[in-house]
């Protein structure tokens, strides 16, 4: 199997891989590297992280397929609330990303590896800082912390910040979720717990989230997040997973049919990127993301396109999707 560059002949069926620097590091990640597929709904994006195995690339295929060739609900809005979302950086750059997002909201990366609670502490206190007294402040582990360093570290943190808005997935398991929950009153939110898992509902059934997260690639497209944001009976956000434009489009659009919205979205992520497909990228203003579908720019397309050597690879990663799809 084959890709298509960007410059294929109008009328063929359009594939074109792409390989985008982020701004600033982000969880290990430096490079986003995906695949666009345009269908008669439109286009989707295939982006699996690359330690992602076939099975878990799985439904990011399935996103894609919608997006493309089903498409999405109506919207019952036409804008929807994101946070920014501040990298494990320090405290001056963490005060730039602030002021340059234009949110009342912000989320703080925090538990990257090699460094401690003070280099924690030091970045959401700035963010506190630079939103003011009025702003929100949430914070992810990423499942960083056990039980008591997950204790700990939320209270150390809820004073930096003046008052948490809630800690997304603070432990890896279930269990320690439902433990911290129970020793802490900052508000839990489940993301790894839900998405990762064959049972996306257990996080509730524990009693070990207030609020679930969810990602609109990696749980299969915004119909399948639709029937576990009906079920979960808690409150839902919905955020990214360092799309493109293109794939971002999709968590909006999740975020726009939902009936209830009572928190800002995680979907301004496009900053992290150093650039992006689409000449006009989803980007928030005053806080907010219209909704709206987004094509990708050729120009952009052929800026940004792998060269043979990388379209094969992923031409031989999406075969192998495909199969066990």
């Amino acid at each position: 199997m084959s890709l298509p560059g960007p410059d294929a002949p109008a009328g063929a069926p359009f594939a074109a891989a792409f390989r985008l620097p982020m701004a600033v590091r982000f969880r290990g990640v430096d490079v986003r590297e995906g695949v666009l597929i345009e269908g008669p709904a439109g286009w989707g994006e295939f982006s699996p992280f690359w330690d992602y195995d076939t099975w878990r690339a799985v439904p990011w295929l399935y996103a894609a397929r919608e997006a493309a060739f089903s498409g999405w609900p109506p919207p019952v809005r036409d804008s929807v609330p994101v946070n920014a979302t501040v990298p494990a950086v320090g405290p001056e750059r963490a005060q730039q990303l602030v002021g340059a997002a234009g949110c009342t909201t912000v989320k703080v990366k925090v538990a990257e590896p090699g460094q401690g609670l003070d280099a924690d502490v030091e970045r959401v206190a700035a963010v506190r800082d630079a939103l003011g007294p009025a702003g929100k402040v949430r914070v992810d582990a990423n499942g960083a912390w056990n039980a008591e360093e997950a204790v700990q570290r939320i209270r150390a943190l809820d004073i930096a910040a003046g008052g948490l808005e809630y800690v997304e997935q603070p432990c890896p398991t279930i269990d320690e979720l439902a433990s911290v929950r129970r020793r802490v009153h900052v508000p839990i939110a489940a993301d790894e717990s839900v998405r990762m898992s064959d049972d996306p509902l257990r996080v509730v059934r524990a009693e070990a989230a207030d609020i679930v997260v969810l990602k609109v690639a990696p749980m299969g497209g915004v119909a399948s997040c639709l029937i576990v944001a009906e079920q979960v009976g808690v409150p839902v956000v919905v955020s990214s997973a360092l799309e493109t434009s293109v794939g971002l489009a999709a968590g909006v659009a999740l975020a726009a049919a939902l009936p209830e919205l009572p928190y800002a979205c995680g979907l301004g992520t496009a900053r992290l990127l150093a650039g992006d497909l689409a000449s006009e990228p989803l980007l928030a203003v005053d806080g907010q993301i219209a909704v709206r579908r987004v094509s990708p720019d050729r120009d952009l397309l052929t800026a940004s396109s792998l060269d043979e050597e990388g379209r094969l690879r992923w031409a031989e990663r999406l075969a192998r999707v495909e199969a066990d799809a």
